[in-house]
């Protein structure tokens, strides 16, 4: 199991985990329900006391992830297979451009 801390801008906003069966659960952290009601990270997961799940990486998550040469360098600086989805976010976006950073909390796979 990986998961990563998501940060909004310097606070965090909730906790991104890839489950051992290879399935995504997304969960808001309670301060940041409790006090950013409408900052959502995007309009298809609102904030909610619900976590979201899925089958594959979020989208708004994968958008996060580089593309074309920056991809290639990626690949090539961490050795990581383009098809890992989670292992690209966790190694790429903890300085993304714009309001969003990933934080790795376990890298280790269980």
């Amino acid at each position: 199991m990986r998961t990563a801390e998501i940060f909004y801008q310097d606070v965090l906003a909730g906790i991104l985990t890839e489950t051992n069966e290879g399935h995504f659960i997304f969960q808001y952290d309670e301060h940041y329900i409790n006090n950013h009601p409408n900052q959502f990270l995007t309009f298809t997961m609102p904030v909610s006391k619900y976590p979201y799940y899925e089958k594959y990486l979020f989208p708004f998550f994968e958008g996060l992830i580089p593309e074309g040469w920056l991809l290639d360098v990626a690949k090539t600086h961490y050795k990581i297979n383009p098809n890992d989805r989670m292992g690209l976010l966790l190694a790429c976006c903890q300085n993304c451009i714009g309001a969003v950073s990933v934080k790795p909390l376990n890298q280790a796979n269980e």
